[in-house]
């Protein structure tokens, strides 16, 4: 099924969902942790209907989903078609259907409240190094290129954030190579930025804004702010 792109996505109006990254997020509050798994309960029943499931983190107080395709065609400017894990109608439907089951148990969407960190890491040779970033991470280096066209290291139990390779121009050390890509909600870009801000960070570069926006701490750490918008 093909992938669809981040506008596509956004004209859909999936009022619970937010697409961070690669995937559509939503976090629901719940009222304790039972009624959380009488929800994931009805959520796994319409994923097994679907023969679709989303990953799922039962909290205190919330519930998380991530939907995802393993199985998205991307096709580049050659008409190459390429397997990726990226967003596709399959997401798009169930996510639509667990909003209903959320609005039928009287749940509450938090955009607010949901988050997706990556780790990235500025190098010239990430087809060299990748393999030992994806052992270290996830013990075997068959997460070095899965699911991407590029050489991003993707655990498939998602235990550790997606490591992707800046490309950068052979540089010499000391200097910053990693830094951490912070996917919020776009309209919650600016108040996460001020909250930085007001902490003591600076903003370094936002001319690509609302895309991402690179923030730096005192010691000229830098993180950026990202966001599915004007990409």
């Amino acid at each position: 099924m093909d992938m669809l792109r981040d506008a596509q996505i956004a004209e859909l109006g999936l009022a619970d969902w937010r697409k961070l990254g690669q995937g559509l997020h939503a976090r629901y509050l719940v009222e304790d942790f039972g009624a959380g798994a009488r929800f994931v309960a009805a959520v796994a029943s319409a994923g097994d209907a679907a023969g679709h499931h989303p990953r799922t983190t039962l909290g205190d107080g919330f519930v998380d989903f991530k939907l995802i395709s393993r199985d998205a065609i991307y096709r580049d400017d050659a008409g190459q078609e390429h397997v990726v894990e990226w967003v596709t109608q399959k997401d798009v439907d169930l996510a639509g259907r667990i909003t209903e089951l959320a609005a039928e148990q009287g749940l509450t969407a938090d955009p607010a409240g949901i988050l997706t960190i990556e780790l990235a890491l500025d190098t010239a040779n990430a087809a060299k190094i990748a393999p030992m970033w994806a052992a270290l991470l996830t013990g075997s280096t068959d997460a070095a290129g899965r699911g991407t066209i590029s050489d991003d290291v993707r655990d498939l139990t998602e235990r550790v954030p997606i490591l992707w390779f800046q490309g950068t121009d052979e540089h010499e050390t000391p200097r910053q190579r990693f830094h951490l890509d912070m996917w919020v909600p776009a309209e919650f870009a600016e108040e996460r930025i001020a909250a930085a801000v007001a902490a003591g960070g600076t903003v370094v570069d936002d001319s690509e804004a609302p895309s991402y926006t690179v923030l730096a701490d005192v010691d000229g750490n830098k993180a950026c702010v990202c966001a599915a918008v004007g990409r």
